[in-house]
């Protein structure tokens, strides 16, 4: 083989090998679909609340952990262990790095204003009980019990 060649050859090694490597520490293009609103998460769950008997003021914490905004239209929260209620989302966009909070039966404007209006507990007291958040496309994005 002649040298031109085996040089030839060893450049065209030498940027496929280039191409790979921007490839696996850029990670994938940007036209790559990133999953939807895996950085939503349901942080934590009121569960005992204060408000006798109907414990108005139990929630569930929704954060948004990741780098953009995510509208939360069409969004459902549910308690799965009793397979309701649920609480479906109006057009709201969680901005990164906040907080909202869906209510048993209280409206707070301050953490978005949403309830479940339920007019009884939701949130089992004495058993561990799990609060599960699907996307609009009924994927499930998070979960947490307690």
């Amino acid at each position: 083989m002649s040298k031109k060649k085996l040089a030839g050859i060893i450049v065209g090694v030498a940027c496929i090998i280039a191409i790979i490597v921007v490839i696996v520490i850029d990670g994938p293009s940007p036209t790559s679909t990133p999953s939807i609103g895996s950085n939503v998460q349901i942080t934590y769950i009121f569960y005992d609340g204060i408000v006798y008997r109907t414990e108005s003021d139990e929630y569930v914490e929704i954060t948004n952990l990741g780098d953009t905004s995510q509208d939360l239209q069409g969004w459902v929260l549910i308690d799965i262990d009793e397979g309701y209620p649920s609480f479906t989302f109006p057009s709201y966009v969680l901005a990164i790095g906040a907080k909202i909070r869906v209510y048993t039966n209280e409206i707070h404007p301050e953490w978005g204003g949403f309830s479940f209006g339920s007019g009884k507990a939701v949130w089992n007291n004495s058993i561990p009980d799990t609060a599960v958040l699907y996307n609009a496309q009924g994927q499930e994005i998070s979960r947490k019990s307690y």
